[in-house]
């Protein structure tokens, strides 16, 4: 099943860095392109941190759960479009982040 919203609240699930253990948190994401994304102000995380250290993320949505690879994103334009979807309308669209793009498998 795929995910049809383009702004939506998963929680992702990433593999701690440190323990080892799930770690679960409830986002904003954006699917964008047939890749779901995640950002936040600052790389200091835990979930951002968790992500790039064990690619290998799931996210839940609707009763369903997805297997995914995260990357960093690192096309500024890209960041910038994510924003502004992730956050419609409003002032903090503007604003820097960073953001990880999970593709699904």
């Amino acid at each position: 099943m795929d995910i049809k919203e383009e702004l939506f609240r998963p929680i992702l699930i990433t593999k701690g860095r440190k323990t080892g253990r799930e770690h679960k948190v409830m986002l904003r994401a954006v699917n964008h392109n047939g890749k779901i994304y995640f950002s936040r102000h600052r790389p200091d995380g835990d979930w951002f941190q968790n992500a790039l250290a064990n690619p290998l993320v799931k996210i839940q949505y609707n009763d369903n759960e997805f297997i995914g690879n995260a990357k960093l994103v690192t096309d500024k334009t890209l960041d910038e479009k994510i924003s502004f979807l992730k956050y419609p309308g409003e002032e903090r669209a503007k604003e820097k982040r960073v953001t990880i793009e999970v593709t699904l498998n």
